[in-house]
């Protein structure tokens, strides 16, 4: 995205209308629907409202939560549904004969070849066939034998498949019955049987193992034989359908009966001065929705109508506070739309929590105080107050109009706003726990004494209040950077952790120009002070000193206040080049800066320090030099821009400042005072404060925040006796 792009879409008017309309719209769509009377009601509240009538006759609906359960008990009531196959008991017996007289010319053929493997039926394992294979073979030696014969396996078969379907086999194991009873349909005829009367596969397995062992006795090679032989033909013939199950649980929920009761048309439904019981709250609960189901589709569009304006009303009176004072936020739609995020985000809480049915004081966990300190703490303690009661009320609406709720939330939120307006580092955050619960608290008590609540009541909201608190805290601490990185946000946070002295940039200053350092430092000292004078940005200000003169870290030599032997290299230049070199500071600063990501507000302070002022002082050495005829100003300008705000003209004005009078042998105070004035008059002469917003009000506290600073920067000491000797290196030791 190109610059001329990108500023069309943060500037476009367009863009700011869509913004509202987008954030007003989501707002309406998180409304209750059916919400017809004017405020939410709570169980031991007074109404002190007229007497409500009902204006038609209405069903009064069951609690949620009652409702549920009980559902949730018809449903658990229902019986598993079985069907009974017929057809396959009589199926694996014909099956189960066929096999038989099959597998007696396998077990011939396999005596005669003497090779078990090639003719296995292919269901048994080797072991199995094998003891087939020898009860055969004995059975034709010793025909005349009482022992066990093939006819006895194929017999015993029979009768056991026989036997477990006389009793039935399950698809479904007893483990997975969560009754001890199953239904069985036939038709349309439904009986319910326990299931123990059925077998499962684990049962019937083991009445075969068991029938065996008695009929095979000491013989257990040919019982696991026959066991595998019969249960490869058992199939259930009792099957579940979950189907008809769920079918049959959606009907016993169908008739549990949605409402206890019915309120008469023209009924009274609560009296004037009366308390909020829950019957009655489940009276008035229900007329609202009522109300809003026979509302037809004009009527919903007037309600709609009337959300919209609603919201509209509240949101209007932020816009023309950010329209008439806050100009920076209303040109910018990025920030617009970052407001617009928290906005929502905060609603988006409080549409869900409100759709959280439980008898506890849920609402306490809707975190107004999140966007309070995240707007007080990118912005300024004023928009973050402003948009606490913005959000507060809008989230109030959501919850019927309560006006309880938005108190408690202004109070609260607006603490936490007021506790992170000087914020100095991330910590502090935690600090407003502390305040947000006291705003909670006061209001709780004082609200719940006005309508008599119990101790008991008031402390669980007081709980719930401090996890409010508690996750107001982390929540901020968490999106404070995510808004940081994601939109490019410069907040005090990251203009302090930019002040440390560790960070890479200044360490590099610090070492490759330890004269331009400590310049920075001074201007530091003199901006902070004087910008909390005209109630500019003091950190900003301060960081942004700190910064401008990174570009003489790639050159030091080339500026006179890190040369630090009496060589000037400028004396063996032409005044162009030197007037270039001294230039490029701004060009190269820029570049170094941007290759660490310093914020845009810091970079700025790189060219406006200098604006389009002129290298005055070779300016005048290639007049002397070619003639004044022959030398062109704007070879000697600097590129720019001009300071455009009140921080990047204080720099400005102290860059010129602090430098002259360090330069000065004899700095006394009238000096100092008039060299303050004339390069003020200088810059106000040339344009370069024409950008900012500075006033002469504030020019003139700046001067004497100047001058107040640069005496004591530069104030005369007594030498010390002897001072003579020791600076000549003449003095005893």
């Amino acid at each position: 995205m190109d610059s001329e792009e990108k500023n069309r879409l943060e500037t476009s008017n367009r863009i700011k209308v869509l913004l509202v309309l987008v954030t007003i719209i989501l707002i309406v769509l998180m409304f209750p629907k059916g919400e017809s009377i004017e405020s939410d009601v709570s169980v031991g509240t007074i109404w002190i409202q007229d007497d409500l009538i009902a204006s038609t006759t209405f069903e009064i609906l069951k609690d949620t939560e009652l409702y549920e359960r009980q559902k949730k008990q018809a449903s658990d009531n229902i019986h598993m549904i079985f069907q009974k196959n017929d057809e396959i008991p009589q199926a694996v017996n014909d099956t189960l004969k066929n096999y038989n007289r099959r597998f007696l010319d396998l077990l011939d053929q396999a005596i005669l070849s003497g090779n078990s493997e090639q003719v296995n039926i292919g269901f048994l394992n080797q072991s199995s066939f094998d003891t087939f294979k020898n009860l055969r073979k004995r059975e034709n030696i010793l025909s005349s034998s009482s022992g066990k014969k093939m006819k006895d396996v194929f017999d015993i078969s029979l009768l056991l498949v026989n036997r477990i379907y006389r009793q039935g086999l399950l698809n479904i194991s007893y483990s997975n019955i969560p009754r001890d009873s199953i239904s069985v349909r036939e038709g349309r005829i439904e009986r319910i049987f326990p299931s123990s009367r059925f077998y499962d596969n684990i049962t019937a397995q083991n009445f075969i193992a068991n029938y065996l062992s008695n009929y095979f006795s000491r013989n257990e090679e040919l019982n696991g034989a026959v066991n595998e032989y019969v249960w490869h033909f058992i199939r259930p013939d009792y099957i579940y359908n979950d189907s008809l199950t769920i079918e049959a649980k959606r009907i016993a929920e169908d008739r549990i009966p949605r409402n206890e009761g019915i309120v008469n048309e023209n009924e009274r439904i609560v009296a004037k001065h009366d308390r909020i019981t829950k019957d009655i709250k489940s009276k008035i609960d229900s007329y609202r929705i009522a109300k809003g189901e026979e509302t037809g589709f004009w009527g919903r569009f007037a309600q709609n109508l009337g959300k919209f304006l609603h919201i509209i009303a509240i949101l209007t009176l932020f816009i023309i506070y950010i329209y008439l004072f806050r100009k920076k936020i209303y040109n910018d739609n990025f920030k617009i739309l970052l407001i617009a995020i928290v906005i929502l985000f905060v609603n988006s809480i409080a549409f869900l929590v409100f759709r959280i049915e439980v008898n506890l004081p849920v609402e306490m966990l809707v975190f107004v105080p999140v966007a309070s300190m995240l707007l007080t703490i990118i912005f300024d303690s004023r928009v973050g107050f402003y948009a606490t009661i913005i959000v507060a009320l809008t989230a109030g609406a959501l919850r019927g109009n309560d006006y309880v709720f938005a108190v408690m939330n202004i109070v609260a939120g607006g603490l936490g706003a007021y506790t992170v307006r000087d914020i100095k580092n991330r910590n502090q955050i935690f600090r407003s726990f502390f305040f947000i619960l006291l705003g909670y608290v006061i209001s709780i008590a004082a609200f719940g004494l006005e309508s008599f609540e119990s101790i008991d009541k008031l402390l669980i909201q007081a709980g719930f209040a401090a996890v409010n608190a508690l996750f107001s805290a982390v929540l901020t601490y968490g999106l404070i950077i995510f808004f940081e990185r994601i939109f490019k946000i410069t907040t005090d946070l990251t203009l302090l952790e930019l002040s440390d002295f560790n960070t890479p940039l200044l360490k590099l200053l610090a070492q490759n120009a330890p004269g331009s350092f400590t310049h920075s430092m001074t201007i530091g000292s003199m901006v902070e002070n004087a910008a909390a004078e005209i109630n500019a940005n003091p950190i900003l200000a301060r960081v942004g000193a700190y910064y401008h003169d990174i570009g003489k870290t790639i050159e030091p030599e080339v500026f006179v206040e890190n040369q630090l032997d009496n060589k000037n290299l400028h004396e063996e230049l032409t005044p162009e080049k030197s007037a270039e070199l001294i230039i490029n500071h701004v060009k190269k600063g820029i570049d170094l800066a941007k290759s660490y990501n310093l914020p845009k507000e810091i970079v700025d302070f790189i060219p406006m320090h200098h604006g389009t002022m002129s290298v005055s002082y070779f300016h005048e050495k290639a007049k002397e030099k070619y003639g004044e005829e022959n030398v062109n100003i704007e070879d000697y300008r600097y590129p720019g821009p001009k300071p455009n705000s009140k921080e990047t003209a204080l720099i400005m004005l102290a860059d010129a400042c602090e430098s002259t009078v360090r330069s000065m042998t004899d700095p006394e105070v009238n000096k100092i005072e008039n060299v303050i004035n004339n390069l003020f008059k200088i810059r106000i002469n040339d344009g370069q404060l024409d950008n900012s917003p500075i006033t002469l009000r504030d020019l003139k506290r700046i001067k004497e925040i100047f001058l107040k600073t640069l005496l004591v920067q530069h104030h005369k000491r007594i030498r010390y006796p002897k001072q003579d000797e020791i600076e000549n290196g003449s003095s005893d030791k």
